[in-house]
Formats: C-alpha cells, sequence, structure tokens
C-alpha cells in the first residue's frame, strides 16, 4: 500500500490521514463541490474533486469514486464510516479494480448489514438475540398482529437495511401497527433501496453497549473491551464512554466472548463493532447489529486501550505481519466522548447549518483529544451529517474523565450557528449522569430538566 484514497470527508477523514501518514502512506482526498477548501482536503497529498454537493451525486457516487483512484494511482480505499463504508458492491467494485479494500469482505459486509440477515448469523452463533420476526417484505400480505403478539409490546419497526437510527420506529399497541411499517418500509425503499422492514421487542429500560472486535479473516478475532453508548436523541448517540459505568466483570466477559464468538462464526476480518441491548433490570443482553466499519465513537476505546484501530486497519489490508493477543489488550482509565453537532436544542434540535464566524476549540493534550473536520470562517453543509467535533476526555476514573470533559466544553466558542454544547454540558453535569444510571432513555427522561439547564438559543 503506497497510496490511500479516502472515500470520506470531514473529521474521519483527517483522523485516517493522520494514521497513513505515519505509516508513510501517500493519501488522496475527495471532496464535493461545496467542501473543495476543506480541511480534509487541505491534509492529505492530494484531492480529486468528484461532484455536486448532494452525497448521491459526490460521495455516494462509487463510480466517480473508482475513477478517481485509478486515476490518482492510488492502490488503496479506505471507507471511513457512513456512505459507502458498508456498501458491498462498492467493496466490490474497488477489488474489480485491482485496488485494495481496508474493511471487510463484501459477503460480509452483505450479510451482516442485512439486520435481519445478521440476527440469524447471530443466533446461529450462539448469541442471545432480542425476540423478532421474520422478515417482512414490501407489499406482501402477512398478519402483522400475530407477529406483533408473538414478538410482544412495545416493539420497533426496523428496516433491515437500516443504520444510525433511521427507519427505525416505535409502536406501542395494534392500532399503529400497520401504518407504522407502511410508513418505515417507504422510507427504507427512498433511504436505502430496500423496503424490507422487521419486528422487533422493544426493551423500554436499556443500555446500548457496543464491544469492539478485531478479526484476521481466519477465524480468529480479539475484542478491546466495550463502549457504552446509552444517551441518544432518536436513537443517535450523543455522549459514548470507555468502560461502561456499573458494568459487572462477569458481564463484560459474558459479552466480549459473545461478540468473539460471532466474529469466529463469520470469519470477520478487520475492525468492527458488535452492538447489544442490555435489559437493566435483568441485565440480560441481546445482539442488536453489528457494524462492519470504523465507529464514529471509536477514540474512546484507542484512549483507553492505547490502540490505533485506523493504523490496524492499514496494516492488516496490506498484509503487515502483524497478531495481536487477547492478553495483550489492556483498558486503563476511563474516557468520555462527545459529539459537538450544528443543531438548536431550543428548537426540538434542528440542524443549525451556516459559517463558523468565530470557533474556538479546547487544545488537546495528553487527557484530551479533539476530531473535528472545521475551522473558524468554514460553512457547515446542509447536505451533510450536523456534527462538526468529538471532544474526547480521558482521566483515571469516570468522574475525572468527566470533569476534563465539562471543562473542555466550556472552553468551545462558537458564532454564527447554534450549537449542542450546552445540552452536553447539562448532560455531564446531571446528578444522575454522574451516578451512572444511564440508559437509551436518559435524555428523554431528563430532558425537561437538560434543556432547562441549557442556555436558549435563539
Amino acid at each position: 500500500m503506497r497510496k490511500l484514497l479516502i472515500a470520506n470527508r470531514g473529521e474521519i477523514a483527517r483522523r485516517i490521514i493522520r494514521s497513513a501518514r505515519a505509516r508513510e502512506i501517500a493519501t488522496v482526498a475527495v471532496y464535493s463541490e461545496i467542501d473543495a477548501r476543506s480541511l480534509h482536503v487541505a491534509d492529505a497529498d492530494e484531492a480529486i474533486a468528484i461532484g455536486p454537493a448532494p452525497a448521491r451525486q459526490s460521495y455516494l457516487d462509487a463510480g466517480k469514486v473508482v475513477e478517481a483512484a485509478t486515476a490518482s494511482g492510488a492502490d488503496a480505499i479506505h471507507p471511513g464510516y457512513g456512505f459507502l463504508s458498508e456498501n458491498a458492491e462498492f467493496a466490490e467494485a474497488v477489488m474489480d479494480a485491482g485496488l485494495i479494500w481496508v474493511g471487510p469482505a463484501p459477503d460480509t459486509l452483505r450479510s451482516m448489514g442485512d439486520k435481519d440477515r445478521a440476527r440469524r448469523i447471530a443466533a446461529s452463533a450462539g448469541v442471545p438475540v432480542v425476540p423478532g420476526s421474520p422478515r417482512i417484505e414490501t407489499g406482501s400480505k402477512v398478519d402483522l398482529e400475530a407477529l406483533a403478539r408473538e414478538v410482544g409490546f412495545p416493539l420497533l419497526v426496523k428496516s433491515s437495511a437500516g443504520g444510525g437510527g433511521i427507519g427505525m420506529r416505535r409502536v406501542d399497541s395494534y392500532d399503529r401497527l400497520a401504518d407504522t411499517v407502511s410508513a418505515t418500509a417507504s422510507m427504507a425503499e427512498k433511504s436505502f433501496g430496500d423496503g424490507t422492514v422487521f419486528l422487533e421487542r422493544f426493551v423500554p429500560r436499556a443500555r446500548h453497549v457496543e464491544i469492539q472486535v478485531f478479526g484476521f479473516g481466519n477465524g480468529e478475532a480479539i475484542h478491546l473491551f466495550e463502549r457504552d453508548c446509552s444517551l441518544q436523541r432518536r436513537f443517535q448517540k450523543v455522549i459514548e464512554e470507555s468502560p461502561a459505568p456499573k458494568f459487572t466483570e462477569k458481564l463484560r466477559a459474558d459479552m466480549t466472548a459473545a461478540a468473539v464468538a460471532l466474529c469466529r462464526a463469520t470469519k470477520y476480518a478487520g475492525a468492527g463493532t458488535v452492538e447489544f441491548i442490555l435489559d437493566v433490570k435483568t441485565e440480560e443482553f441481546f445482539f442488536l447489529e453489528m457494524n462492519t466499519r470504523i465507529q464514529v465513537e471509536h477514540p474512546v476505546t484507542e484512549m483507553v486501550t492505547g490502540r490505533d484501530l485506523v493504523g490496524m486497519q492499514l496494516d492488516f489490508a496490506r498484509g503487515a505481519l502483524f497478531s495481536v493477543d487477547q492478553a495483550a489488550i489492556e483498558s486503563s482509565g476511563h474516557a468520555v466522548q462527545c459529539r459537538l453537532y450544528a443543531e438548536n436544542p431550543s428548537k426540538s434540535f434542528m440542524p443549525s447549518p451556516g459559517t463558523l464566524n468565530r470557533f474556538k476549540l479546547p487544545a488537546p493534550d495528553l487527557t484530551l483529544r479533539v476530531d473535528c473536520g472545521y475551522r473558524e470562517g468554514d460553512m457547515v453543509s446542509p447536505h451533510y451529517d450536523p456534527m462538526i467535533a468529538k471532544i474526547i476526555a480521558h482521566g483515571a476514573d469516570r468522574e475525572t474523565a468527566c470533569r476534563r470533559a465539562i471543562a473542555a466544553l466550556k472552553e468551545i466558542e462558537v458564532e454564527g450557528i447554534a450549537t449542542n454544547r450546552d445540552f452536553l454540558l447539562a448532560c455531564l453535569e446531571s446528578t444522575a449522569f454522574r451516578a451512572g444510571e444511564v440508559h437509551t432513555g436518559f435524555i428523554e427522561e431528563h430532558k425537561s430538566g437538560l434543556l432547562a439547564a441549557t442556555v436558549a438559543i435563539p
């Protein structure tokens, strides 16, 4: 691997460039017209324009991305997260062009990217799975009420091909079931080109815990401990941390063993994340899905383990001889990541695109990492995800990490757009969060108090 094209933008593109540069691998950025002056373009050794701002005409256009790689002389492509990162057809197109694909095999992407199929694979590997229904094909005549009775209320209607909280809706009774299935299928068809859905039991008081894994493609795999991603808003993560608070060693051992068993059963290759729902009352855990890519929240794992996950991806993809023994993976201290979004909490968290007239972030040090794709004067486009930075704090324990994150957030200065900075501070400073009483309904349960503690943004 001599030259790597990064099929992404923003902070994750910059993150990949750092690990590539440390390995003396030249980098090529791609960019849409609106991103021509972006930081990831400036950071890369070369940059190639691939189309207009809408993602489908640029970052989601597999043909343009592969053409750019070929034209630049790149011999490898890293997809980052989002966009084409879990697209099996794109991975195949990369490999058919004679390029190195930095990611799992296309068959793995295809199998694990389909939530219904992934559930069946997990169950066959002995991993506990949330009770759910078979796949419901678009337009098929099925007895939805019978399926719902078997699954139980409350339940989620989920897109088989969805991800990141998209194509997922809660239903509490039969009277809303048919309409919700229809609406979710329609959304899934428009978003993913696949309108199939399934029903899955919703655990009302649950935690979202995921295990970072790395497989070697031969049935061997390791884990790099867990992350708690329970603080979510509309199924989108807001704050992540590692280790998970109030997590017993037995639970950690059982959950990591299940994640590794799934990787072994599928001969998983590369970095991935196995996500679980943990019932707060019973401490039972169930497989949720597997993300076959690097995660937005991977920095918290890097902070506590000292491992470069993107570097491991690159080394594995280029055939570097390395093996990592499970016993060599250790976790030290505690890390907390806060996602800084261009959004207005005072207006139902609506996205707040615009120009960063003032943009000051805290200086990183040994206890603080800042991953960002913007600088003062840049425009936050309405065409892409509104996340503008990730603030990752590390401390000897959870309380120390939280205090460091709070201090860092208070240093942030933004003018020109609204952000969720004060809302993040309200979450971190809340009594329940500091006590480790986290669950997926935390923000909804405490929303009035959290918003009251948030400075209103016009």
